[in-house]
């Protein structure tokens, strides 16, 4: 199984980025996804998760900003984020069950 996070970059306050999560080794159609962050000195926090049938639901630090989505043809799961603000600063990371992926780094500047 493998979960490959991708699209992190600099992006000012206010800004918008979206980030990418590519499964392979899974049944992906059926699969829940989870996104995580852990900024600098902190511990890992939910963001915000996808089910199988779309329905999503989000922390209420990101709630109303991120919007979580999937293509299942192409096993991909996004996370929309607007409206960023410094304290989204972090590495974010998509989850399935057991299985993590490497993070992609998110920095947001003041």
């Amino acid at each position: 199984v493998q979960l490959q996070a991708s699209g992190g970059g600099l992006v000012q306050a206010g800004g918008s980025l979206k980030l990418s999560c590519t499964a392979s080794g899974i049944t992906f159609s059926t699969s829940n996804i989870d996104w995580y962050r852990q900024a600098p000195g902190k511990q890992r926090e939910w963001v915000g998760f996808i089910r199988s049938d779309r329905y999503g639901d989000y922390a209420d630090s990101v709630k109303g900003r991120f919007l979580i989505s999937r293509d299942n043809a192409k096993k991909t799961v996004y996370l929309q984020m607007n409206n960023l603000k410094p304290e989204d600063t972090a590495a974010y990371y998509c989850n399935h069950l057991m299985y993590w992926g490497q993070g992609t780094l998110v920095t947001v500047s003041s």
